[in-house]
């Protein structure tokens, strides 16, 4: 096990490096651009839409709940536990660094789940499959398949990372310290229960996640909205120092260690990624299932998963934590949010424990679906049910490993399976131009 945290911590040293950070905010700054900002102008045109009873076209799951799913496996532990990591290493200054990451990942996730509509299939079983082992393959052509097998293989693996072992011990760990359940029981009763759900596919995960996500993205919010009046008075000084450290160091006080601009940066843009997955890949393999009739309508919709997840969610997770002033008290993780709502609230704890629970299991449901897509595109239908009782498995070997050897495993990951979509985005990029202007020249 040493050995192998040694080696994941090369690999992703030079996989998180200055040239990932660079092509994720390159390109989604490229895109936003190259739309005219049109992720910006048009996002209450995507809030129309999202809540629009039109369903044309084919598919098997409605926008909403395809958004709904998209969402599942976006929000979880990276906007309670990760927005948390960020800040214990960046400092505040390391939100500045999400918010710059979503607000251009909103195109990336736009222009995603264009290309995922534009170029999807239809498997065996007469279900719409797509994502960017079908854009690579279908958009680019032959001399490109090698790409598409690559982000399916990378993919296939993150999957077991970010969406499932890692949820499984991010819930675990806070079962554990909030109501005192074992790590073990946590890991078998969610064995149990994702299993019940993935038995129905896609359609019984976006009908779970269409109703449990809203719900809960709801009172988790309230919640922290209760956390910001009651420190309504720091506030102000809590942007101040969000502002001020992401463009300068931070001294270290208290139990926070300090940290220079370049860590604010590189933990912001990571735990962004990580929580929104903007650029990943994954989103649009989920809204490549919609019931729709034109690319763009799903890519505006798909984009306000990236301004829900970190705009709304991840900023209340984060000013919670800096305007209480947890964030120097040496805390990290889901344990740092955990203090945070306690300070504020009496039974602040149970209320975040809660959350990180459901959260988590959405996302394992989300990402069970994305991760069977990539084994699928790999080895055809006869791979799913393998898969399912696979990723099934992997539950309980998540919720009782280290949560330092499975963060850096997820973050490693993440980056392996962007970098193929992430060329993919880019060589497709007249494409998705071309479809938006045609869209808005019609409207």
């Amino acid at each position: 096990m040493e050995l192998l945290t040694e080696l994941l911590t090369s690999i992703n040293g030079i996989v998180w490096g200055v040239p990932m950070l660079v092509g994720i905010l390159g390109l989604g700054l490229y895109l936003q651009l190259g739309l005219g900002l049109m992720p910006i102008r048009k996002l209450g045109t995507g809030f129309k839409l999202l809540f629009s009873k039109v369903e044309a076209g084919s598919g098997e799951i409605s926008p909403f709940n395809a958004l709904m799913t998209a969402l599942s496996a976006t929000i979880g532990t990276g906007n309670i536990a990760g927005v948390a990591t960020a800040i214990f290493f960046g400092g505040p200054g390391a939100l500045f660094w999400m918010w710059m990451t979503a607000l251009v990942g909103m195109a990336t996730k736009y222009a995603e789940a264009v290309c995922a509509v534009k170029y999807r299939e239809t498997d065996k079983l007469g279900n719409h499959v797509g994502g960017p082992m079908y854009y690579i393959k279908n958009g680019l052509g032959a001399k490109w398949a090698w790409l598409g097998v690559a982000f399916a293989i990378f993919g296939g693996f993150a999957g077991f990372g970010i969406g499932n072992t890692v949820q499984a011990n991010s819930v675990a760990d806070a079962l554990d310290s909030s109501f005192g359940i074992s790590h073990v029981t946590t890991g078998v009763v969610l064995m149990v229960l994702v299993g019940a759900v993935l038995i129905g596919g896609i359609r019984w995960i976006s009908e779970v996640a269409g109703k449990l996500v809203p719900a809960m993205t709801i009172a988790y919010f309230t919640a922290g909205l209760v956390v910001l009046a009651i420190n309504l008075e720091a506030i102000p000084a809590a942007f101040g120092l969000i502002i001020e450290h992401a463009f300068s160091p931070i001294a270290a006080q208290g139990g926070f260690a300090g940290a220079a601009v370049w860590m604010a940066i590189r933990f912001g843009v990571a735990r962004g990624v990580f929580s929104n997955e903007a650029g990943l890949g994954s989103a649009p393999i989920a809204h490549a299932a919609a019931k729709t009739d034109n690319p763009v309508r799903q890519g505006l919709i798909a984009m306000l998963g990236t301004f829900i997840d970190t705009i709304v969610v991840c900023s209340i997770t984060g000013l919670a934590i800096i305007v209480t002033g947890s964030w120097t008290s040496g805390e990290a993780g889901a344990s740092l949010t955990t203090l945070a709502f306690s300070t504020a609230i009496p039974g602040g704890d149970y209320i975040v424990a809660i959350a990180l629970a459901i959260f988590a299991f959405t996302t394992i449901l989300g990402w069970s679906f994305y991760g069977e897509k990539c084994v699928q595109f790999l080895f055809g239908v006869k791979a799913i049910v393998p898969f399912r009782i696979a990723w099934v498995l992997a539950l309980p070997i998540g919720a009782t490993q280290s949560l330092e050897f499975i963060w850096l495993m997820a973050d490693t990951l993440n980056a392996m399976m962007a970098i193929p979509n992430l060329i993919a985005l880019a060589l497709l990029s007249p494409v998705v131009f071309r479809l938006t202007k045609e869209y808005f020249a019609k409207q």
